[in-house]
């Protein structure tokens, strides 16, 4: 059953009736509704087209979040053949909140790492909503390393509101796990490409996102604190996470016109989440894409492009 967020109510309602009509003509095979069907399955159309042409940041935030939206194991399952996870961080323990292997992308051995925030209940209770401890990000490191020990590219797929805050994460040291992940990152000597699919939340996403490609699916968000929180601090209001979400620029647009992102992957008019197949098509092409710029460069040279995509964000901002 598909869900609707508050500002798609319109878009519902046309649907509703489109449902009912059907439900009608099941009952009585000698109606005829394919005219009246075919004129309220356009009117929705065009209804979703208009809404989703001009969504303000925190409606893209609400999509960003949208409990059909297409996770990491829809990305990985559709565009990565022989996935093998690991587990571990052979310090500590496992973490649910980052999935992470090898496989193969399009014929290439790769690495992948991926926030996976669940799609049911009790999966949102065993991935801890995507919110990683120290443990994640330490595992996340060893298959970094791994990579880099047998040249194989690293894919990131980000999702999540942030790391996990609770006092057992920092007792294990949440800080110096993400400090960690994000010089792993960058120390690399293969090509990373990190993709935001959802929400891309402060240092629980970076620690994953410092990499040579960064890409944005068109209605996710990418900052430094989600909108809620920023209200929170600024105003002392989560009311106000609209206005938050506006100044904070978290759209895939707003990012790559900072040039803080490279690229955005465009999704199915109504978001990823009404067009699953078309959205994890997309963003193989786009995947690809950023591999390819970096074929036959040796170790160093991919170090310094990375090392200078950062230097040169914080040089124009």
């Amino acid at each position: 059953m598909r869900s609707y967020l508050d500002f798609e109510k319109p878009v519902a309602e046309l649907e509703a009736k489109v449902e009912e009509l059907r439900a009608v003509a099941a009952r009585d095979g000698a109606v005829s509704i394919s005219e009246e069907v075919g004129r309220l399955e356009a009117k929705a159309a065009a209804a979703l087209s208009d809404i989703y042409a001009a969504l303000t940041p925190w409606q893209k935030a609400q999509v960003a979040r949208h409990p059909q939206r297409p996770h990491f194991v829809d990305y990985c399952a559709g565009l990565i053949a022989d996935f093998t996870p690991l587990s571990g961080d052979r310090t500590f323990g496992e973490d649910a909140a980052v999935v992470a292997g090898f496989g193969r992308f399009q014929g290439r051995s790769v690495c992948v790492i991926g926030q996976e925030k669940g799609a049911t209940t009790e999966a949102r209770l065993r991935h801890n909503f995507g919110m990683a401890r120290p443990e994640g990000y330490r595992k996340a490191v060893r298959l970094m390393e791994l990579a880099d020990r047998f040249g194989l590219p690293v894919l990131a797929f980000i999702d999540t509101a942030g790391a996990f805050p609770g006092i057992e994460a920092e007792e294990r040291g949440q800080a110096e796990a993400i400090a960690r992940s994000t010089q792993a990152c960058l120390a690399l000597g293969v090509p990373n490409v990190a993709l935001v699919i959802g929400e891309g939340g402060s240092g629980g996403a970076i620690a994953l996102a410092t990499a040579n490609r960064v890409l944005m699916m068109e209605h996710a968000i990418y900052g430094v604190i989600s909108p809620e929180g920023a209200a929170s601090i600024l105003w002392r209001d989560q009311g106000r996470a609209s206005d938050a979400a506006t100044a904070m620029k978290i759209t895939a647009q707003d990012l790559l016109r900072l040039g803080v992102i490279d690229r955005i992957v465009p999704e199915a008019t109504g978001g990823a989440h009404r067009g699953k197949e078309q959205a994890l098509a997309a963003a193989g092409d786009a995947i690809a894409t950023a591999l390819s710029e970096f074929d036959g460069l040796g170790p160093d040279e991919i170090r310094d492009r990375r090392a200078a995509k950062f230097l040169e964000i914080g040089r124009k901002l």
